[in-house]
């Protein structure tokens, strides 16, 4: 297995794809797919039937996950980097290689 260099928390930008342009945060990583949940992007609608929660059943639009190759992450000022790891101390810790900022 891969290591991702894109963890939950983090806010990225969609690279390729139907939903090539947006952004948001991600909210969950699925390591084993190599697939990431953004909040926001890639909705689909998914058909409910009627439950206790929820009564009335209907069309729900929800997240599916995305591929992990079409995210970059975004950096303070909201442009997209490339990540790398460097040893600060004796902490592990991402950066930026754009502008060299800690993420």
């Amino acid at each position: 297995m891969t290591k991702l260099k894109i963890k939950s928390g983090d806010t990225v930008r969609v690279i390729a794809g139907d939903n090539k342009g947006q952004e948001g945060t991600v909210q969950k990583v699925l390591k084993e797919k190599n697939k990431a949940i953004v909040e926001g992007v890639n909705l689909v609608s998914k058909h409910q039937k009627p439950s206790a929660a929820n009564p009335q059943g209907g069309i729900v639009k929800q997240e599916a996950p995305i591929h992990i190759s079409n995210l970059t992450l975004l950096t303070s000022k909201g442009e997209t980097t490339r990540v790398g790891y460097r040893v600060e101390g004796d902490k592990k810790v991402r950066f930026s290689k754009k502008s060299n900022e800690v993420i």
